[in-house]
Order: structure tokens, then C-alpha cells, then sequence
């Protein structure tokens, strides 16, 4: 059985840890709130690029002489020759730190079931790419500071790298994987296909006709402002992807920490029952060796 002072060098060692966790809860909450500020402040631009590139891929199928080269531009075709035997890459993004439940094991065991052997694994966070490294699977670039501080102009340059190697034929596609926040007690981890495009955003089941474009005025050609509006439109589904994980990745920690802080409290209650009660035991035993002592000079 432990000793009173055992017990209360535990008590302060989880007092200790209960101060730690509350505070990193605090933290992973306020950067969740900038997180989800974050993207919603990104989705009226992704809404409206969406609704442009719908309006031109429109008014493209209705134009008899751009429709034979729409589906060039609207779906990349894969270069010819020799391209089966390009590397696939994977983007795949986690975090720089644990502490944040399981939402690192999540995504890199996603990353496991897709990878293949030949893939390149482009590792977005240091959890990612320890875990790749072990696997063999190198990262060709650091890319750990833009799981922390996602950036724009660093991820529309990663696109535009993987775009000119795809168009080029060095690459096969690029996969996309990371954890989509749903709520802040669910995290998904997902995986996309950045390229080739299975489709233009918006477009889905719906048939372009003349209601769609007929009102609108084009300047450039259609054809020129896809071939403008689709790079932006991959640039931004990476940078979105970004802050969707850190979103995520926030909500986990702040779930994690709020747990560890639950356990503790509860951990904390039952070590002060026992110092109290050991701590009684000792003072009634004090007393009757006391009142035993007293007795004996009595008799």
C-alpha cells in the first residue's frame, strides 16, 4: 500500500497534467474557431469559381466548334506512351504533433491502403513523413510547415509541380488524402483524385443547355477561361484540403485533451479520498496509541 507522502507526490504530479491538458484544450480550441473561420471565409471565392467554370463549361458544349476540345480541358487526358509506367503520386497530409487522439493513425493507415509499390508520397506534417520514411516511402520535399500554417501560394506551387510533371507524363495522377472535419467529434479521412479531373465542381448530373450560358457574355472564349479557371480550381482544392485538416486536427486534440482532462479530475478525486482516508487512519491511530499509552500509566 502506498505512503501518504506516495500519494501526494501523485496528487501533485496529476494536478500537474490537469493544468497541462486544460490549457492545451483552451489552445486547440481557439485554433479550431480560426480553422473553421478560415474556411469559411474560402468558401463564397470556391463557390463562385465553381459557378464560373460551370457557366463556361456550358456555354463550350454548346459552342459546336470548341465542343471536340472541351473534354481535353474539362477532364486532363493522361499523356500517351510509356505511361503506365509512370509513378502515381500521393499527397497525403496529417500533422507535426501528437496528442490529438487517433486522428494521425487514421490517416496514415488510409494512406497504407491506397499506397502502392513505385508511388511517391508527398508527406504534408512529421507524423506523415516518419511514418512514409519508415515505409520507404521518402518525401521528395519538406513539406511539414504547411500542415501547421497552411499556405496558399506553397500549395498553388505544389499543384502547379505536379501539373506540368502529369502533363509531361513523368507522373501517372495525383492522389489526394487527409481528414475531412465533419464535426468536432468526427474526423473523416478521405482520399480524392486531384488529376487527372474526373469532373468540373458543380457540373455533377447536370446536363449543360442553353439556360445555363445563354445570358451570359464570355470574354475570353470559353475555352480560354478554362484553361485559366481549372488550375486555380486545383490550387484550391489542396489549400481547402489543408485547412480542412488542421480543422480536423484541432477538433481531435481539443477531444483528446478534454478527455485527458476528465480523466485526470476523476484520477484526482480518487487519490484525494485516499490521502484523506489514509490520512484519518493515521491520525486515529496516533490517538489511540495515545489514549492506550495513558491508560497503562493508569493502571
Amino acid at each position: 500500500m502506498p505512503t501518504l507522502k506516495e500519494i501526494k507526490g501523485r496528487i501533485g504530479s496529476v494536478r500537474s497534467t490537469l493544468k497541462i491538458t486544460s490549457a492545451m484544450k483552451l489552445v486547440s480550441s481557439a485554433k479550431l474557431r480560426k480553422a473553421q473561420n478560415a474556411i469559411a471565409a474560402m468558401r463564397p471565392y470556391q463557390q463562385r469559381l465553381e459557378a464560373m467554370l460551370a457557366l463556361a463549361f456550358g456555354s463550350m458544349s454548346e459552342s459546336p466548334e470548341e465542343a471536340l476540345s472541351s473534354e481535353d480541358i474539362v477532364i486532363p487526358s493522361r499523356p500517351e506512351g510509356g505511361i503506365e509506367e509512370s509513378p502515381a503520386v500521393i499527397v497525403a497530409v496529417a500533422s507535426n504533433s501528437s496528442l490529438c487522439g487517433g486522428f494521425n493513425a487514421n490517416i496514415i493507415s488510409k494512406v497504407r491502403s491506397v499506397r502502392r509499390p513505385g508511388d511517391v508520397v508527398y508527406s504534408i506534417g512529421r507524423k506523415m513523413s516518419d511514418a512514409m520514411a519508415r515505409d520507404g516511402f521518402r518525401s521528395p520535399e519538406d513539406l511539414s510547415d504547411l500542415a501547421e500554417h497552411p499556405a496558399y501560394a506553397k500549395a498553388a506551387e505544389l499543384v502547379q509541380k505536379l501539373s506540368e510533371d502529369f502533363y509531361a507524363g513523368r507522373i501517372s495522377g495525383v492522389t489526394l488524402c487527409y481528414t475531412h472535419f465533419v464535426s468536432t467529434s468526427r474526423q473523416v479521412p478521405v482520399v480524392e483524385r486531384l488529376l487527372p479531373m474526373d469532373e468540373i465542381p458543380g457540373t455533377a448530373g447536370v446536363m449543360p443547355g442553353p439556360d445555363r450560358a445563354s445570358d451570359a457574355i464570355l470574354e475570353p472564349s470559353a475555352r480560354e477561361l478554362l484553361e485559366t479557371l481549372i488550375p486555380k480550381t486545383l490550387k484550391l482544392k489542396l489549400y481547402a484540403a489543408l485547412l480542412d485538416s488542421a480543422a480536423a486536427e484541432h477538433a481531435a486534440r481539443t477531444i483528446a485533451m478534454q478527455t485527458a482532462t476528465d480523466n485526470a479530475e476523476n484520477l484526482l478525486a480518487e487519490l484525494t479520498l485516499q490521502y484523506n482516508k489514509g490520512r484519518q487512519q493515521k491520525i486515529t491511530s496516533e490517538i489511540l496509541d495515545l489514549a492506550g499509552g495513558q491508560a497503562a500509566e493508569l493502571d
